[in-house]
């Protein structure tokens, strides 16, 4: 559905650096890292708003490139802002989007405005932040993609709205030919959601792991330097130096014989990565 491979793109005091992901059919991948990452840059890369990349972009097998109109049809983007005219109604999007897409769906647009108490007549400056994102979701959805790209799409919003917005994304992809990618600072948002979890730090892609095994995967030990340096740097994800000690994310295979671990949860997993192993 889609894949990138060995992206990169210049700016001054940033790069994007060789990033390598790929998105089946069927699948969401959960997209995170801190903020200045580049998640938001991988993304304007993807749908091509950002030129002169770098590196190969594929979706639906296609270059990035040579996506034709009808193609680029088959991708839905939501952001966490919304770019529509405040001033505009539900039933002037669907006019509007209509005359736009040639897939678009009256039916369907109208059906999720009353499914989820958008008003057709009510300004879109009047809706609350959890109805505009509703309505950017609704208009992605109305044109029948394939690919949906949600960039931050729960940021700000109360866990009510995010829930729902969560069964939206649920119901998207259970068909088994369509995915997702989302970025997203809220982890539990992925963790209920995502099949694989993608994490990006400095422009370069740290680990990407089936959501399931991350977990199981990595643990957290308190040790000291010698005994670090003992260990493969490769099993280490990061370390994190306190008075009393180090604490470091590895490899739950790689822990040493006999030393107690904790478990580490997705946040851990991110926050230990982005700390990265200075020994």
């Amino acid at each position: 559905m889609l894949k990138c491979e060995n992206v990169r793109k210049e700016f001054t005091g940033f790069t994007l650096n060789n990033i390598n992901l790929e998105i089946p059919e069927g699948s969401i991948m959960g997209l995170i890292g801190e903020n200045g990452a580049g998640k938001s840059t991988l993304i304007s890369c993807i749908l091509g708003s950002i030129l002169k990349t770098s590196g190969s972009i594929k979706i639906f097998g296609k270059s990035q490139e040579s996506l034709t109109r009808y193609d680029k049809e088959d991708i839905g983007v939501v952001l966490s802002e919304s770019t529509l005219n405040s001033l505009l109604t539900c039933k002037d999007i669907n006019c509007i989007m209509k005359a736009m897409y040639t897939r678009w769906d009256s039916n369907y647009f109208f059906e999720f405005c009353k499914k989820h108490n958008l008003a057709l007549n009510k300004k879109i400056k009047d809706f609350s932040k959890g109805m505009q994102m509703k309505l950017s979701i609704n208009i992605a959805l109305s044109h029948n993609p394939k690919l949906l790209v949600l960039d931050e799409a729960t940021s700000g919003l109360d866990p009510v709205a995010r829930d729902e917005l969560l069964d939206i994304f649920f119901d998207f992809v259970k068909e088994g030919n369509r995915s997702i990618l989302i970025s997203s600072h809220i982890l539990s948002d992925l963790e209920k959601i995502c099949d694989t979890i993608t994490f990006i730090s400095k422009g370069e892609v740290k680990l990407s792991e089936e959501k399931d095994e991350l977990e199981q995967k990595y643990c957290i030990i308190k040790c000291d330097e010698e005994i670090l340096k003992t260990m493969n740097k490769k099993d280490i994800i990061g370390i994190r130096k306190n008075p009393y000690g180090i604490e470091a994310c590895i490899l739950r295979e790689s822990c040493p014989s006999g030393m107690m671990s904790d478990n580490a949860n997705m946040e851990d997993i991110m926050v230990f990565a982005s700390k990265g192993v200075n020994l």
